[in-house]
């Protein structure tokens, strides 16, 4: 990453999550209970909860605190019908934007960029849909210029937040007076299946719901603590496309993600590294925590501390997976420490997967924030 380029950047970052807490034992206690009748698939949710980093999670959805007798989301031996995917999708409008806007006043509050001059809004989700869409909810909202250029991905799955900064690194490289506001939201627990199948449970055990925020623009001399863009690459990777599928059925989304993808993972991304970052070995690791054992992988692979997995499996432990919205939540953390540490400037890299299977890096370095004091003490010294 070559410091000398025109600095693109995060300028700001916000985070928020619903009210209802989940918490992890009690939420195994409570599935273990609806899977009274079958002890093979409770022993091994009682295992798999247990041993996929995850403490705490959120949830838009009450009734996924509900004892397993009363939880639609849980298998159970009652009556009482899961919710079809029109139930979950009117849930998802209902509690989407809401959580959107929160996530995305904070970026704005912490970019100090107006929302008159946001020039591109980004909006991004893969739990859920409906038109008009949450990118004309925000612009109302926010008081956004009716003609701000509207962006939304949807439906690309994790990897889709790290897609987005990259996609407006791209736009405010050719225009310097851009500013992009990218606003995630996804909603992963209306999508739990009332199952005893390994694969229903597995995705159950570790996704939460979230929002998440940031503005990319061009940082002036003077400026909060920001993380610089460098470059970015995105590879579809070979022979995986069936490792991790999401498809709609008829009580919200099915989702598959196979035993095999931290294996995969390891196998193809330390030479997507080397081709994004040559020999060098970056300092920071921001990575999507898709699961414990991506992330122990990577450790693994690249030989990393603790302290440099520590954002990722954090934010694994205290939210869980919130699919494209947890990157950032990642960075927020990452930033919150380095600058309560003091840190001076380091480079480092992001990285996120989703289907496909996708995988996507960006090269960055934090800088710390530069006052008026201090760019005038170094003006002297030039």
């Amino acid at each position: 990453m070559n410091p000398m380029n025109a600095c693109v950047a995060i300028l700001g970052i916000g985070t928020a999550v619903p009210n209802n807490r989940i918490n992890q034992a009690d939420t195994a206690r409570r599935l273990v209970d609806g899977l009274s009748d079958k002890p093979d698939s409770a022993r091994w949710a009682r295992r798999i909860f247990k041993q996929c980093g995850v403490e705490t999670r959120y949830t838009c959805e009450p009734n996924l605190l509900a004892e397993a007798a009363d939880c639609r989301y849980l298998p159970k031996a009652s009556d009482l019908d899961a919710p079809s995917t029109a139930e979950r999708m009117g849930l998802y409008k209902k509690e989407s934007i809401p959580l959107s806007l929160l996530a995305a006043r904070q970026a704005l509050a912490d970019s100090e960029v107006n929302a008159s001059d946001i020039t591109h809004l980004i909006t991004v989700s893969c739990t859920g849909q409906f038109l008009p869409g949450i990118d004309a909810a925000l612009v109302k909202a926010l008081e956004l210029s009716p003609r701000v250029t509207r962006i939304p991905l949807q439906f690309l799955g994790c990897a889709a937040g790290l897609k987005a900064v990259g996609f407006a690194r791209q736009i405010v490289s050719a225009n310097n007076s851009a500013n992009v506001l990218i606003v995630c939201v996804e909603l992963c627990t209306l999508h739990i299946q009332p199952s005893g199948d390994r694969e229903a449970l597995f995705a159950a055990s570790f996704f939460g719901d979230g929002a998440s925020a940031c503005v990319v623009g061009s940082a002036g001399s003077q400026h909060k603590d920001i993380f610089q863009l460098g470059g970015d690459h995105s590879v579809l990777l070979p022979d995986c496309a069936d490792a991790m599928v999401w498809e709609v059925g008829n009580h919200g989304f099915d989702l598959y993600l196979s035993p095999d993808i931290p294996k995969l993972i390891g196998a193809t991304i330390p030479d997507e590294v080397e081709r994004l970052c040559g020999k060098r070995i970056p300092d920071l690791w921001a990575i999507h925590p898709g699961g414990k054992g991506i992330i122990d992988t990577l450790q693994h692979k690249f030989q990393l501390t603790d302290e440099q997995t520590a954002p990722s499996l954090g934010i694994l432990r205290d939210y869980g997976n919130m699919s494209s919205a947890t990157i950032l939540f990642v960075l927020n953390r990452m930033r919150t420490r380095l600058r309560e540490s003091g840190s001076e400037s380091a480079e480092g890299i992001a990285l996120a997967f989703g289907p496909g299977l996708t995988a996507e890096l960006i090269e960055f370095a934090y800088i710390p924030a530069v006052s008026k004091q201090e760019q005038q003490s170094d003006e002297v010294y030039v």
